[in-house]
């Protein structure tokens, strides 16, 4: 196994890594730098994209460019013009509570999580985006939502509440795109760390980030814990298979400089992990 950093743009809040397998090229976003990121491996480039407003995640669209979840709602990006436009809102969204991490399941629906701004109550909600553009609630009672990702038989959807410490499973339907029977799959009280972005191998294995415990993690479909990797920043906040072969991690971070702490050289670096024996599925694309 090999840990490598990749010479591309430090993040302030480096998330929502997105392999293209059509491109071969990452996307990514930074949060608090409100922009959308685009590397090439092939030829080293990384070109970036400035949003108005701060951005919890995103995701490729089949007729070109990308959905961005912003605090106020779900806008598209036009990669040409840089434009963004509102696509879906919610009601439920405020001063108080805004969108955050989001990914596309194998029907091309984006399901998206919102959090509570201050982590203090569970106002989040998660979220089904279609192709109608109709924003609509399958679940509630979150404070920060995390990590939504998919087993390989689209039979369960994994979500994590990070100020739970908690990764829950449900029965999906992904004809309707409807949650239930909301579970604890594993906790993470015991990694010194929040559950942050994930994504499920081949073998139907969540892969994890650790965000403030210093890892990434590899869980088993039956919740046990099957592997810890110590990464080099303290705050690793999501991961995405990638390469031609799906068999490379790529993990981005996040500066801890931006609540205040101290700030180590490579945090808010993405990094890729070579040898884990593991490989990814392909990203779907937002159908709408």
């Amino acid at each position: 196994m090999k840990i490598t950093q990749v010479d591309t743009q430090r993040c302030i809040i480096g998330e929502g890594p997105v392999w293209d397998v059509v491109e071969q090229a990452l996307y990514y976003i930074d949060i608090l730098g409100k922009k959308v990121l685009r590397f090439d491996p092939a030829s080293g480039e990384t070109r970036t994209w400035d949003v108005p407003d701060v951005i919890g995640s995103m995701a490729l669209r089949v007729g070109g460019g990308a959905v961005v979840a912003l605090t106020n709602g779900v806008h598209t990006l036009d990669f040409d013009s840089g434009a963004c436009a509102m696509l879906a809102t919610s009601n439920d969204l405020s001063d108080m509570v805004q969108l955050a991490d989001g990914k596309v399941d194998r029907r091309g629906r984006f399901i998206v999580g919102s959090s509570d701004r201050a982590m203090k109550d569970a106002r989040g909600k998660l979220y089904a985006l279609g192709s109608d553009a109709n924003l609509r609630e399958i679940d509630n009672d979150i404070f920060l939502s995390n990590g939504p990702c998919w087993s390989p038989d689209d039979k369960i959807l994994y979500h994590s509440d990070s100020i739970r410490n908690t990764i829950f499973a449900y029965d999906y339907d992904v004809e309707t795109g409807t949650a239930a029977n909301r579970r604890v799959f594993a906790s993470t009280e015991d990694l010194g760390g929040i559950p942050d972005g994930a994504t499920i191998d081949t073998d139907g294995c969540m892969w994890m980030a650790i965000c403030e415990g210093q890892k990434v993690v590899q869980f088993r479909a039956d919740g046990a814990l099957e592997r810890v990797i110590d990464m080099p920043v303290k705050c690793p906040a999501s991961v995405m298979f990638g390469g031609a072969a799906l068999d490379q991690l790529y993990v981005t971070s996040l500066s801890p400089a931006f609540l205040g702490r101290e700030e180590a050289p490579m945090d808010g670096c993405t990094f890729v992990i070579e040898g884990l024996g593991a490989t990814g599925i392909a990203e779907p694309r937002y159908a709408g």
